[in-house]
C-alpha cells in the first residue's frame, strides 16, 4: 500500500514536464530545444519513479539470487548453535579439528594462573 506513495512524485514530474513542454513552445532557439529535452526528461523520470515501486513491490520479501539476503536481514542471522554456519563449499566449524584444551588452573581469574610472558 504504501507504494501508491509514488504517484506522488510521478505525477509531479508529469505536471512539471507537461508545463516546460508547453512553456518551450513559446520560447525560440536553443530554449526551445533545451525545454523539449527537460520536458522530456522529467517524462522519463516519471516512468522510472513508477517502475521502481512496481520493482519494489513485487520484490517485497523476496531473496536475491542463492538465497541471498539484503545487509540488513544478514546483520540478525542467528545459527541455532551460535556459531556462523560456513560458506557454501567450505569446512564447516563442526568439520575443524577442536583446538587444544587449556592447561590446568590457566582460567583467567584464578589466583594460580601463571602471569603473562614479558616480551
Amino acid at each position: 500500500m504504501i507504494y501508491l506513495l509514488a504517484l506522488l512524485p510521478a505525477t509531479m514530474l508529469t505536471v512539471a514536464g507537461y508545463l516546460v513542454l508547453v512553456f518551450s513552445t513559446r520560447a525560440e532557439g536553443s530554449l526551445r530545444t533545451f525545454g523539449r529535452y527537460l520536458g522530456f526528461w522529467a517524462f522519463t523520470l516519471a516512468g522510472l519513479v513508477i517502475l521502481g515501486a512496481i520493482f519494489a513491490a513485487a520484490h517485497h520479501r523476496h531473496h536475491g539470487p542463492y538465497g541471498m539476503t539484503g545487509f540488513h536481514e544478514g546483520m540478525h542471522f542467528r545459527h541455532p548453535d551460535g556459531m556462523h554456519p560456513g560458506w557454501p563449499g567450505g569446512p564447516h566449524p563442526e568439520a575443524l579439528p577442536p583446538g587444544p584444551p587449556p592447561a590446568p588452573g590457566a582460567a583467567a581469574g584464578t589466583p594460580d594462573a601463571a602471569p603473562p610472558a614479558q616480551h
